[in-house]
């Protein structure tokens, strides 16, 4: 059995394109049991203040923690975590401390994504993503051996000011999760 966990962002959730449009090629994929999370949090503005993000990240964590409590991860043959924003930070960190061997799909991660391990990761960012230090999640990345796709001029949600690139980006994102999940070389 199959299983996918998604881990959306603050403001980006589980029906927004990244989101959406993965969890479909899940679906087409052969995952039987897809799992998607919410989060409650009244945060405010807290881009570039670390210790707002640090408590946001903790009541976060927590909220995840007890959606997946119910979960029974070791009746499953292959685990898939698909996260964007602070959720990256959140699935790297409950597959970490829960012991899951998972692979996952990271859309637009932050640094603090890195601080736990990733064995089986594909990493997603735009060069012009105003949450993240571009240069050292880049580096980050690359130090633990996880491909990272760039995107020129694309923000947080992998978008520029031009709908039709847009439509391009996400289609070839689309195109290199599908590979990812099906377990196919990226192109």
């Amino acid at each position: 059995m199959k299983l996918a966990v998604f881990f959306p962002g603050i403001g980006y959730h589980v029906d927004k394109p990244l989101l959406y449009y993965s969890r479909k090629l899940c679906k087409e994929s052969g995952y039987e049991d897809i799992v998607c999370l919410s989060y409650r949090c009244e945060a405010g503005n807290i881009r570039g203040n670390k210790e707002k993000m640090k408590e946001v990240f903790e009541i976060l964590y927590a909220q995840a923690k007890e959606e997946l409590k119910a979960i029974d991860f070791s009746k499953y043959d292959e685990i898939l975590f698909v996260s964007k924003s602070v959720g990256t930070v959140i699935a790297s960190a409950y597959a970490a401390d829960a012991g899951i061997t998972c692979r996952q799909i990271l859309y637009t991660p932050l640094e603090a994504t890195y601080m736990a391990e990733h064995e089986d990761a594909i990493a997603y960012i735009g060069t012009s993503d105003a949450w993240s230090n571009v240069d050292e999640v880049i580096n980050l990345s690359k130090k633990q051996n996880v491909p990272i796709i760039t995107y020129d001029g694309a923000d947080h949600s992998l978008e520029t000011g031009d709908v039709m690139e847009n439509l391009t980006i996400l289609q070839a994102v689309m195109q290199l999760t599908k590979n990812y999940i099906k377990g196919e070389e990226l192109e």
